[in-house]
Formats: structure tokens, C-alpha cells, sequence
């Protein structure tokens, strides 16, 4: 019952709340990595981003006017993770919070100590468990060349609202029934030790540094290169890559050799 009543609501908001042609093509030409994608496939996320707006609130902060354009550019990067996914990753949260700028999120934590510290320095961008996503516009903007800054805020916090699901962020997401966990700790682990390894001998590497601070943010980081540059994360961590294509249920490194072949 509940299952059909969901299903009736959804074709009410896809009735309703369509996305214009030319804004929905303007977004996506915003969003390079997004070119390797079939038209039955943009047309599936397309399905996903109109729900999405629809079940969360995109909103500014300290003076930002989230636009339109923002808002499609935000859903689509967020929706590409879970394009072979259900839905349901990004359920029991409501809000997407956009600033101007870099944000001080100011919040407090108690160590095992009994000290209580502050994170006073400016992030572009946060997630929070059971919380909002809090997104620093300028710095989504520059994920759109990966090229250039080597990076994709949106992608990232969201692939820690996947991470949270089923918890505070580890680096392990809840995984299909298909996926032995033993399997994704042990690879996700001994690809996380070998890259803080590296950083520590003070090796350059294409893959953003601060992967090396945790396990969660090797797993987000790694999830941006997998969608932004899925090649780099073939080459040098292709059993980490295999383990994320079971997971998202997507082989993009396969269409951008295809497309770097042509």
C-alpha cells in the first residue's frame, strides 16, 4: 500500500514540477564529466533530480540567492551517485544550505579527555548526519573544472550522505546484499593505508591529499575522482575502482577511454 501511494506521488510531482529544456541542457553543459551519459540515462536522472528538489529545500545563506540554475547543478551532481541507486540514500534529512562564500561552522565536540574543542576554521563545504548539506557556491562552481582545481564539492558531501546512512562516516556506506563487507573493508583499507603512505613521504599525487585524512574522506574523495575522473582512479587504485562500480552500479572509466580514444 505504501509502496503504491509513494508511487502515485511521484508521478504527481514529475507532472508537476517539470524541468525547463533549456535550463535542464544549460546545466548539464555547466557539468563536463556529465558528457559521457547516454540520453536514456539523463533522462533517468532527470527523473531523480525533479523528486529530489521536491523532497529537499535548497537554500541561501547570509545573503546567497540560490538560483535556478544553482539548484539544477546541485541535484544533478548529488542525483548522478545514486542514478542506479534507490533514492532512499537520501532519505530523513531535508536541507541544502548554500553560503556565499567559505563558512565557520563553529560547532563544538567532546574528546575522550573531557576537552572541549571548536572547529573555528572556514570549510567549503559540510554534511552532516540526520543534518543538512551545507555547500560553499564559489567552490561548486570551480568543481565544474576538474582540470583546473581537481575537484567536486558536491559529489563529495554527498558521498558522505551515503557513507551516513547507516551511521557516522567510516568510508563504508551500507552495501547491497551483493557486495561482501569483508571484501570492501579490506580493499577500501589497504588503498587508504597505501595513499597516507605516500603523503606522509611527501609524494605528489594527482589524487587531492586530504584523502589521506580518514577513512571517510578517502571515500569521498575517491568518489569524486570516480565521476569527475574515473580513468586516474582505474589506473591507480583499480581494485578500489571495481569496488565502487559494484557499489554506484556505473563503469564510467570504460566511456571515458572510449571518449579519449575518439
Amino acid at each position: 500500500m505504501f509502496a503504491t501511494l509513494r508511487k502515485w506521488r511521484q508521478q504527481r510531482v514529475l507532472k508537476s514540477a517539470a524541468i525547463p529544456e533549456p535550463l535542464w541542457r544549460e546545466a548539464l553543459e555547466a557539468l563536463p564529466f556529465m558528457a559521457i551519459y547516454t540520453e536514456e540515462e539523463l533522462a533517468r536522472l532527470r527523473t531523480k533530480v525533479v523528486l529530489f528538489l521536491d523532497a529537499k529545500a535548497i537554500v541561501g545563506a547570509r545573503g546567497h540567492e540560490v538560483t535556478p540554475l544553482q539548484r539544477v547543478i546541485i541535484a544533478i551532481e548529488a542525483c548522478v551517485l545514486v542514478l542506479n541507486l534507490d533514492m532512499a540514500y537520501y532519505d530523513g534529512w531535508e536541507n541544502i544550505i548554500v553560503y556565499p562564500d567559505e563558512f565557520v561552522p563553529g560547532w563544538e565536540w567532546e574528546d575522550e579527555a573531557g576537552v572541549v574543542h571548536t572547529n573555528d576554521g572556514p570549510l567549503a563545504g559540510e554534511a552532516m548526519p540526520g543534518g543538512p548539506v551545507v555547500l560553499s557556491w564559489p567552490d561548486v562552481e570551480a568543481s565544474a573544472d576538474w582540470d583546473e582545481n581537481g575537484m567536486n564539492l558536491v559529489i563529495h558531501e554527498f558521498a558522505h550522505k551515503l557513507d551516513m546512512r547507516n551511521g557516522e562516516a567510516n568510508g563504508c556506506p551500507p552495501l547491497p546484499a551483493t557486495m561482501p563487507p569483508n571484501v570492501w573493508k579490506k580493499t577500501l583499507t589497504a588503498a587508504f593505508e597505501h595513499f597516507r603512505a605516500r603523503i606522509d613521504r611527501g609524494e605528489n599525487t594527482a589524487i587531492d591529499p586530504y584523502a589521506a585524512e580518514s577513512p571517510a574522506e578517502f571515500f569521498a574523495v575517491l568518489s569524486e575522482v570516480f565521476f569527475a575522473d574515473p580513468t586516474l582512479l582505474f589506473h591507480e587504485y583499480p581494485r578500489v575502482y571495481k569496488q565502487f562500480m559494484w557499489f554506484y552500479k556505473q563503469d564510467p572509466a570504460s566511456r571515458t577511454e572510449l571518449l579519449l580514444d575518439d
